[in-house]
């Protein structure tokens, strides 16, 4: 029998790496992550780990990603992982959010490839902790998306992250300001370059795809 564990590196930190991702990172057989030119934000997290271990970078096609290659991924681990042995499958993040692991483990579903989940500390998280932003306390809702979202929607959110916000993001602002929400914009999340900025201004002149915005209602006392 082969295992692949799906395993979550956070958001970039590698102290917030878990001790069980560090301990079947270490044990691993390969290590395969997404292909981005060469690099990839995983393993740069948990590189103090891979040592002298195979790694196998799987190439998806530059804009939509389709069920093939999921299913092209899925035979690469298949067959890279040796009979007996384990893989590891690195995501920033948490592997079951917004993530490519969720699509290569259907894939492997009626394989003789057994799939754990490890999981990791999602940026938004991070980010609560870094911007003293609380996401729920008991009685409230939390809404986490990957683009705007509704005005509608947000009559009845106490809290929101809408994540990798680089395109525009003065109409996402201009409902929040209209829904009685502070935010915060967190860029590069734990890692040296990280940037905290809630000037409305500030925020419109940021464009990096590692970044999300917290938002908040805070009701009165």
């Amino acid at each position: 029998m082969k295992k692949l564990y799906g395993v979550g590196t956070g958001p970039g930190d590698k102290e917030l790496l878990t001790l069980k991702a560090v301990r079947v990172i270490r044990d691993a057989e390969v290590i395969f992550a997404p292909n981005n030119r060469g690099k990839n934000m995983a393993l740069d997290t948990a590189k103090d780990y891979i040592i002298n271990k195979r790694v196998v970078l799987i190439d998806f096609h530059m804009g939509e990603v389709d069920k093939a290659d999921y299913k092209t991924a899925s035979e690469i681990i298949k067959n890279e992982i040796p009979h007996g042995e384990h893989g590891v499958f690195l995501t920033i993040g948490d592997p079951m959010i917004y993530s490519t692991f969720i699509f290569i483990m259907k894939e492997l579903e009626d394989s003789d490839v057994e799939v754990e989940i490890v999981p990791g500390i999602p940026s938004f998280v991070a980010g609560a902790g870094i911007s003293r932003t609380p996401i729920a306390v008991k009685g409230e809702k939390f809404l986490l998306c990957d683009e705007e979202p509704e005005a509608e929607l947000l009559k009845s959110i106490d809290c929101v992250c809408a994540l990798k916000v680089f395109k525009d993001k003065k109409k996402m602002i201009d409902i929040f300001d209209d829904k009685g929400f502070t935010y915060s914009y967190i860029k590069r999340c734990t890692l040296e370059d990280e940037k905290v900025l809630t000037d409305k201004e500030e925020i419109l002149k940021e464009h990096d795809y590692m970044s999300f915005i917290m938002g908040r209602r805070y009701k009165n006392d």
